[in-house]
């Protein structure tokens, strides 16, 4: 349960790997802050148009009308000016210059709640994430469960073979797996060991 301040503004970061559930917390609470009746907008990056080109969709098809977006300067366009509650999903995928929106936001009294995956398919932080998650008053991080062994996941493994860091897929491409099944996969050796050898 989440304390939550009076006559402030925060950020709250729901993080994790594909399949553990970050869109359907996202909308969880943002359904909830529409029940308590604040104004509330949220936005997601046009890149993921798997589900809907303009909701946000979780894995398990729970939706909510949203307003897609090609990068930050569109999002700041689209914000209304009498927004208390603002969600962001797939954030990973805007710039950095995100963080320092969503401080601004925070710092005029508004709640933002992002979420996005706090890893790319290498294993290795991924966009703005890492700056988001240091100046986050609150920080949710899910697990999926592991494909291969049932334990508890953190990684999402990629098995398309595409370098390529955003490649938004589903679980055609994507697996959810834990520490010993991600490295596993790789057979000559963690994909974010071989990066920092290069």
């Amino acid at each position: 349960m989440i304390l939550q301040p009076r006559d402030v503004g925060w950020l709250e970061v729901i993080c994790g790997p594909m399949f553990s559930g970050k869109t359907e917390e996202l909308i969880r609470r943002l359904t909830r802050a529409y029940y308590a009746r604040q104004n509330v907008q949220i936005f997601k990056p046009k890149i993921d148009d798997r589900y809907d080109d303009e909701a946000v969709v979780s894995h398990s098809e729970q939706k909510l009308p949203g307003v897609a977006v090609e990068n930050l300067a569109q999002l700041k366009g689209a914000l209304s000016s009498q927004v208390e509650v603002i969600g962001i999903d797939e954030v990973q995928f805007f710039d950095d210059q995100i963080v320092e929106f969503c401080e601004e936001l925070a710092s005029e009294g508004r709640r933002i709640v992002v979420a996005g995956l706090d890893q790319d398919y290498r294993g290795r932080p991924f966009g703005p994430m890492p700056s988001l998650l240091c100046v986050a008053e609150y920080i949710t991080k899910l697990m999926a469960i592991c494909v291969r062994c049932g334990n508890p996941a953190h990684r999402s493994y990629r098995l398309a073979e595409d370098p390529q860091q955003v490649l938004v897929g589903t679980d055609e491409q994507y697996e959810a797996r834990c520490r010993r099944c991600f490295v596993e996969g790789y057979p000559s050796s963690s994909p974010s060991s071989d990066d920092h050898q290069q």
